[in-house]
């Protein structure tokens, strides 16, 4: 019996240490989902203030520095 609760003590160390890898796993999994979500939303906020930008630039009516009239 003194050889076996060595063996079945690895055995229990090593299940201890697959759970905490699942569950870490498991976390990793959840934040890279996360942040593919959040960069899917940033793609789609960029493309808009793209489209925005230059609905307002071909809307203009004359060159976008010009020099006030007093000069």
């Amino acid at each position: 019996m003194s050889q076996e609760d060595p063996i079945n003590d690895r055995f229990v160390d090593i299940e201890i240490k697959i759970a905490h890898q699942e569950d870490l796993v498991e976390t990793l999994n959840q934040t890279i989902y996360r942040q593919g979500r959040r960069i899917d939303q940033l793609e789609a906020m960029v493309a808009a203030l793209a489209d925005h930008v230059r609905t307002l630039q071909s809307s203009r009516q004359g060159p976008v520095n010009e020099k006030p009239p007093h000069y």
